[in-house]
C-alpha cells in the first residue's frame, strides 16, 4: 500500500516539461531494496519521457519517473517504469552483467560531470537486477563511441510491481569523475520497453541519432556545492595456474603458476592511474573467426581489459583502416593454423588517463613487453601520449605520439624482421556541432624510423551530416607508400581514396515500418602508378520496422585491380596473375528479425560475379533465449566459389555453436565451438566464471584445437592440435 500511494505521488508531478532536476543532500543512507521509501518524496523529479523510437515527435506510450539524492558517499538513483497496459513479462538474454542490444528491458543514466557534451558515464539495469556500467566517449556519435568495458563497484537492485517496475542506484562518488566546486552536471535518462518496442528518454533526442547522444542532455543542480571525493584506490590481484600441450611440435606439457595485479588510483578527482603487473588474460573469449577471403590484413577487435578502458583516447585517431596505434600490437600474435592468439609476455605497463582540466583530457600508456625467444622477438617498450583539448562547443584538437623502443641488441635477431625503433607522430581535429548535425574529421599522422623515407605520412578528412530525412558522409584520405606505424594498423598503403554515401529516409505514420528510404554511395582508391585499383557504386535501399527488425538491400557494380597475384579461393591454389583487373556484378543483402522473440535471426549474402568466376555467400546466426537463463546461437557462413580451369573452385564453411548459460546473476557458463574449413581447424573455448564478490571472478577455462578436414561435406576429425586449462582468480579491494 505504502509504495502504490507513493508511486501515486510521483505521477501526479508528472505534468508540463521538467527542464532541469534538483538533486539534493540528505543525512540518511538509503537501504538499496528497489522499494519506494517514503525519503524519495523529498526529490525532485524527472518525468515526461519523449519518444526516441519508433517515432520522436511525442511523448512516450510507456512512462517513466526518474529521481536523485546524494550524501556524502553516493548518488542515489530511483527510476520508476510503467507498464500502461498492466502487468507482463520482461526480456533479457541472460543474466550476465553487462547487457547490451534491443533485447532488453531496462533503465540507464547517463553522467556528464564535465559538462563538455563528450564524455560521460553511463549506469544501467533490467528488470531482473542485472547491472551494467560504461563509458560515453566522441558526445555518443560514431563507432566505439558506447563501451561496456570500464567496470566499478555499485549497488542496484529492482522490484517488478503489478503495472510497473523500480530500479534503485546507488552510485559512489569516489567511482565518477568530477571537480570540487561544481553546482551543476548533465545527466540523461533513457528506457528500453520491449513490450511496445519503444526507446525514451527524458532529455529529447533526434531519432537520427544514437539514444546515447550527448549533445543535448539536462542539467542536475546541486543544492550545494561538489566537495572533492574521498580515496580511490582499487586492488586487484590475480593468481593463475595453467597446463597446455601443443601436439603438433611434440613438446612436452606445461605447467605455469602465475600471479599478479591491477592497481588502480585516483590521482585527481578527474585522472585515474593504472599499474599492472605480470598481467594475465588467460580468460579472453577468443576472436571470432571469419573466412578470409580478403587481399589485405582482417582487423580482429581488442578484448583485453586492460586496454579497453578510455581507449577512446588512444584507438580513435585515423579511421578503421588507418590506425597510427592498435593495441593489439602489444604482445599479441597470431597463429594461423588455428585462428587463435599467442601472448607474448608483458611484465608490467601503466596508464594514466582522464581530465586534466575541464577542457583537456591527457592519456598516456607504456607497455613493457619481455623477449618472445619462440618467435625470436626482442624485448620492447611500447608508450604511448595522447593530448585531447576541447574547442568550440563539442570539437577537439588531439595528439598523439607513439613510440615502440628495444633496448635489446638487434644484431642478434633478425633486422629484416625487427628494428630499434619505430615513432609515430600526428594530430586530428575532431569536429562535432552543438545541434549534432555536423560531425567529422581532420587528421594527419607521420611515421618516423630508422631509414627515414619519403611519402610516410598518412591524412584524410571525414564529413558527416546528419537531420532525420537526411543523411550524407564523405570520406578521402591518403596513405603515403612508405607509412609505417608499427604499432598501428594499415590496411592499406601507396592509396589515395575517396567515397560518398547519400541517404533519404521516408517516416510513416502508420503501419508497421518505422523508417525506409534508398539512397546512392560510390568509393574508389587508386594511385598514381597503376591509376583505379578498386572502386564501386552501389544503389541501396534500407528498411526499419517498429518491432526493431531491419533489412538492407545494395546492388553493386564494382572493379578490381591486382597488382599482385591473388588466389580468389583462398584455399592456396592458383593466382590470379597480377596486372588484371576484374568488372563484377553482385547483390549484398542482410536482414535482423525482431530481437525480442525467444527464437530470433540474422541473414546476409554477398553473391554474384567473383573475379573471373561466380560466388555465393551466405551467412548469419540463429538465436534461441532460454529467458533469464541464457541463450544459444549458431553462428554460421557459407562460400561456394567457383572459378574457371586452372584456379581452385571450392565450398569453406565456418560454423560456430555458441551456448551460453547463466544459471545466477553470479555464475556463468559459456561453450564457443568454431569450425573452420579454410585451416582445417576445430576450436573449443570453454569458460567456466563464478563472481563470488563484486568484480571479482574465479575462471575456469578449456581451449582445444582439432585437425578437421571436410571429406566430400562430412566433417573429419582428425588429432588435437593443441590442448589447454587454465585455472584464474580475481579480487577487487577498495581502499
Amino acid at each position: 500500500m505504502r509504495n502504490k500511494l507513493i508511486l501515486l505521488l510521483l505521477l501526479i508531478s508528472a505534468f508540463g516539461h521538467a527542464q532541469e532536476i534538483e538533486i539534493k543532500k540528505i543525512d540518511q543512507k538509503i537501504i538499496i531494496d528497489g522499494q519506494i521509501d517514503e525519503i524519495w518524496a523529498y526529490a525532485d523529479s524527472a518525468y515526461n519521457f519523449q519518444q526516441f523510437f519508433p517515432m520522436d515527435t511525442s511523448l512516450a506510450y510507456a512512462q517513466s519517473v526518474a529521481k536523485v539524492l546524494y550524501d556524502d558517499q553516493f548518488i542515489y538513483v530511483l527510476g520508476v517504469m510503467q507498464n500502461p497496459d498492466g502487468d507482463r513479462d520482461y526480456i533479457t538474454p541472460s543474466l550476465r552483467r553487462d547487457f547490451f542490444g534491443d533485447a532488453n528491458d531496462s533503465f540507464s543514466i547517463l553522467i556528464d560531470a564535465f559538462q563538455d557534451n563528450t564524455n560521460a558515464f553511463i549506469f544501467g539495469i533490467n528488470p531482473f537486477g542485472v547491472r551494467r556500467e560504461g563509458l560515453i566517449a566522441n558526445g555518443g556519435s560514431g563507432q566505439g563511441a558506447f563501451s561496456l568495458n570500464w567496470d566499478n563497484k555499485w549497488k542496484g537492485e529492482v522490484r517488478q510491481e503489478d503495472g510497473y517496475w523500480v530500479a534503485e542506484m546507488a552510485i559512489p562518488l569516489k567511482t565518477l569523475r568530477f571537480a570540487e566546486g561544481q553546482t551543476k552536471w548533465n545527466v540523461n535518462f533513457y528506457r528500453v520497453d520491449s513490450e511496445y518496442a519503444e526507446r525514451s528518454t527524458w532529455s529529447p533526442i533526434s531519432r537520427n541519432f544514437s539514444i546515447v547522444n550527448l549533445a543535448t542532455m539536462r542539467k542536475m543542480n546541486w543544492d550545494e556545492p561538489t566537495e572533492k571525493p574521498g580515496s580511490n584506490i582499487s586492488f586487484i590481484p590475480y593468481v593463475a595456474s595453467g597446463v597446455s600441450k601443443n601436439f603438433q611440435s611434440g613438446d612436452p606439457t606445461e605447467t605455469n603458476l602465475e600471479a599478479g595485479f591491477d592497481l588502480k588510483y585516483a590521482v585527481t578527482p578527474g585522472l585515474n592511474l593504472d599499474v599492472t603487473v605480470n598481467p594475465d588474460f588467460s580468460q579472453v573469449e577468443v576472436d571470432r573467426q571469419v573466412t578470409n577471403l580478403d587481399r589485405f590484413e582482417i582487423f580482429f577487435p581488442e578484448r583485453r581489459q586492460f586496454f579497453l578502458e578510455n581507449a577512446d583516447l588512444f584507438a580513435n585517431y585515423g579511421n578503421s583502416g588507418t590506425r597510427p596505434f592498435f593495441s593489439r600490437r602489444i604482445g599479441v600474435a597470431r597463429d594461423e593454423n588455428t585462428g587463435q592468439n599467442i601472448q607474448n609476455p608483458i611484465p608490467a605497463g601503466a596508464r594514466l588517463s582522464g581530465k586534466v582540466n575541464d577542457n583537456l583530457r591527457l592519456g598516456f600508456l607504456s607497455m613493457q613487453a619481455g623477449r618472445e625467444g619462440d618467435a625470436s622477438l626482442p624485448s620492447y617498450n611500447y608508450s604511448v601520449l595522447s593530448l585531447q583539448q576541447k574547442v568550440f562547443a563539442r570539437s577537439n584538437v588531439s595528439f598523439l605520439v607513439v613510440n615502440k623502443q628495444t633496448f635489446d641488441d638487434v644484431s642478434s635477431f633478425d633486422t629484416s624482421l625487427y628494428s630499434e625503433w619505430n615513432r609515430t607522430v600526428g594530430v586530428d581535429y575532431n569536429h562535432a556541432s552543438a545541434d549534432n548535425k555536423w560531425n567529422g574529421k581532420v587528421f594527419y599522422h607521420q611515421s618516423i624510423d630508422e631509414i627515414q623515407p619519403d611519402d610516410a605520412f598518412a591524412t584524410g578528412l571525414e564529413l558527416n551530416y546528419g537531420v532525420p530525412k537526411w543523411s550524407w558522409r564523405l570520406f578521402t584520405q591518403r596513405v603515403g607508400a612508405n607509412y609505417n606505424p608499427e604499432v598501428g594498423f594499415v590496411r592499406r598503403r601507396d592509396v589515395q581514396q575517396l567515397a560518398n554515401t547519400v541517404r533519404y529516409s521516408y517516416f510513416p505514420q502508420k503501419g508497421g515500418i518505422q523508417r525506409h528510404g534508398p539512397g546512392l554511395d560510390f568509393d574508389m582508391v587508386w594511385n598514381d602508378q597503376f591509376g583505379f585499383l578498386d572502386w564501386d557504386m552501389n544503389i541501396l535501399y534500407d528498411v526499419n520496422w517498429r518491432s526493431s527488425a531491419r533489412f538492407s538491400a545494395r546492388l553493386r557494380r564494382q572493379y578490381t585491380f591486382l597488382f599482385n597475384g591473388f588466389d580468389p579461393s583462398g584455399s592456396g591454389g592458383v593466382r590470379l596473375p597480377s596486372g588484371t583487373g576484374y568488372h563484377n556484378n553482385l547483390i549484398i543483402a542482410s536482414y535482423n528479425s525482431d530481437q525480442r522473440k525467444l527464437v530470433n535471426y540474422s541473414l546476409s549474402t554477398r553473391s554474384g560475379d567473383y573475379f573471373n568466376g561466380t560466388r555465393i555467400n551466405l551467412e548469419g546466426s540463429l538465436n534461441v533465449r532460454y529467458q533469464p537463463l541464457g541463450f544459444t546461437s549458431i553462428n554460421f557462413a557459407y562460400n561456394r566459389i567457383r572459378l574457371p580451369d586452372p584456379y581452385s573452385s571450392v565450398n569453406l564453411f565456418l560454423i560456430g555453436p555458441r551456448f551460453d548459460f547463466t544459471f545466477s546473476k553470479k555464475l556463468f557458463w559459456t561453450t564457443f565451438v568454431q569450425y573452420n574449413t579454410q585451416i582445417d581447424n576445430l576450436n573449443i573455448n570453454s569458460r567456466l566464471q563464478w563472481r563470488f564478490a563484486p568484480v571479482s571472478d574465479l575462471f575456469l577455462v578449456y581451449t582445444d584445437n582439432y585437425l578437421a578436414t571436410n571429406d566430400e561435406g562430412f566433417i573429419n576429425i582428425g588429432a588435437s592440435k593443441s590442448r589447454a586449462l587454465v585455472f584464474k582468480m580475481t579480487y577487487w579491494l577498495n581502499f
